[in-house]
């Protein structure tokens, strides 16, 4: 037995920032993943798969410097000396797919990819720096059509995963409004770029702080509870009341919060367009009877640095419980929007580009907090497992199993050292439906005992009711003759279904 305090044994132990996972969150996850799948694939987009690593200059604004190969990737040099890099989302790499394969593809181009991303950041609670998810993107078409087209499809996909319409909203804002919102505050230009990004952070805390709260953070700065001070915008008064208009101007219906963003956007012929945009996409919304799941709202400002129009983001808005029973809302599950420049990187010339990505984890675990059956693991079952009692008869069992497979059902010998009881313990925790027994008792009489392990378990917990106890026991544990195992089992399994 080798010594656990022995300088050759490697310590055991998960990285920061990473998770293990087992079968019950896969099956959940595969479960919600065909889900979303089924609902990208009615609207025409279909699968493409990049690799996890890219060259880092494709990643655009993270390429590693000398002092600083890793931050915010994961970064290595090659055998070239080229630097490499997990990618940090799909969207990147979908825009080296494009512009590589530009000639070969019909365009507008649709595709949805599906898989994990890495991020070298500082882990925290639910923060983790691999993680999953779900892209739909169309590159190619300059119209609104498109975005508005992916915001239906992002209500669709949530419904398909058993999410009520009042438990879900689509926000819809637009990058053009915000900034025609800002050149009629007095912040155009490219020096104004850091008061910009002050603006656009106060903006994305009015849940949080609240209209008063802003207005600090818009102006000289706010000292929090704790009394640290966090930096403000400095804008003038009427910059600051223009901007809290704007924040203020959602209303009851898309038509009128458009007329109120219509007057706070001025004369500025950006934020005008941006309008323009927002009525085209509310239009075609009505016409498809999404009005009510898909909102324009202004507070969508998250990634508008990275946009070049319409933005939005998938927002659950049910309550649950947290573990010391306070109310929380899970919020924001996804978002997308246009980002017009990021394939011109590689090409040197526009190409329109719109796309929306899930959180599959975050989501997941919001289908878990509704107790959706869709990941609940009702379905999750080990396979049935035939007990080995002789070891003389190891053919025999096998056969038994290979005929369990032949017919499509999970089957599995059990291959340790154990005796009887202790192999049904093993397979109650594997959750096997049933177990197959043959002693030699059975065997002499050319049968096998089904017991079924799900009724077994209820029988248990249930009944103190001596003749109903006598009448399931016949029910959970019943002698087949040896050719009737397989429909004997699927009789068992169709149970606990």
């Amino acid at each position: 037995m080798t010594d656990s305090s022995s300088p050759s044994t490697v310590k055991a132990r998960l990285p920061r920032g990473f998770a293990d996972r087992g079968p019950a969150e896969i099956g959940a996850t595969n479960s919600m993943l065909e889900a979303i799948r089924a609902s990208y694939e009615l609207y025409g987009f279909e699968a493409v798969e990049t690799p996890f690593v890219e060259y880092t200059e494709a990643l655009g604004k993270f390429l590693p410097d000398q002092d600083r190969p890793n931050e915010g990737v994961f970064s290595f040099q090659d055998d070239d000396e080229q630097w490499l890099s997990l990618r940090y989302d799909l969207t990147a790499p979908l825009a080296r797919y494009v512009a590589e394969n530009y000639d070969k593809l019909a365009k507008p181009y649709r595709s949805y990819r599906m898989g994990w991303v890495f991020r070298n950041e500082k882990p925290g609670p639910g923060r983790f720096r691999q993680f999953m998810q779900f892209d739909a993107d169309t590159v190619g078409s300059a119209s609104v059509a498109a975005d508005a087209e992916i915001c239906m499809m992002a209500a669709d996909t949530l419904e398909r995963l058993g999410i009520g319409r009042s438990d879900f909203v689509i926000k819809v804002n637009n990058r053009k409004v915000l900034d025609g919102v800002l050149e009629a505050a007095g912040l155009e230009g490219e020096g104004r770029a850091a008061q910009k990004l002050i603006v656009l952070r106060a903006i994305d805390k009015l849940d949080r702080l609240g209209a008063d709260g802003v207005r600090m953070l818009l102006g000289p700065g706010r000292k929090d509870e704790s009394g640290d001070f966090t930096r403000g915008a400095d804008l003038a008064a009427s910059a600051i009341e223009r901007i809290l208009a704007f924040t203020a101007a959602r209303a009851p219906t898309n038509a009128a919060t458009l007329d109120n963003l219509a007057a706070a956007v001025g004369a500025s012929a950006r934020g005008q367009e941006g309008v323009a945009e927002l009525r085209e996409m509310a239009a075609l919304f009505a016409a498809a009877g999404y009005e009510g799941r898909i909102l324009i709202d202004p507070a969508v400002v998250r990634g508008l640095e990275y946009y070049t129009g319409p933005v939005y983001e998938a927002e659950l808005t049910f309550e649950v419980k947290d573990e010391h029973g306070r109310p929380v809302r899970f919020g924001s599950v996804g978002g997308g929007g246009r980002y017009d420049g990021l394939v011109a990187r590689f090409r040197g010339e526009p190409v329109p580009a719109t796309g929306f990505s899930i959180g599959v984890s975050r989501l997941v675990s919001a289908l878990r907090a509704m107790n959706s059956p869709l990941v609940s693991g009702r379905n999750l079952r080990g396979p049935v497992v035939v007990l080995v009692l002789d070891r003389d008869q190891m053919p025999r069992y096998q056969k038994i199993v290979s005929d369990l497979r032949a017919a499509g059902i999970r089957a599995e010998l059990y291959l340790g050292s154990a005796g009887m009881n202790a192999q049904l313990k093993y397979a109650d925790r594997r959750g096997s439906p049933c177990a197959v027994i043959q002693g030699s008792n059975e065997r002499e009489k050319g049968e096998a005992t089904i017991r079924d392990l799900v009724l077994g378990a209820e029988l248990a917990a249930s009944t103190k009711d001596r003749a109903d106890y006598l009448e399931l026991r016949q029910r959970a544990q019943f002698a087949v003759a040896e050719g009737n195992i397989v429909d004997a089992v699927k009789e068992v399994l169709s149970r606990s279904k």
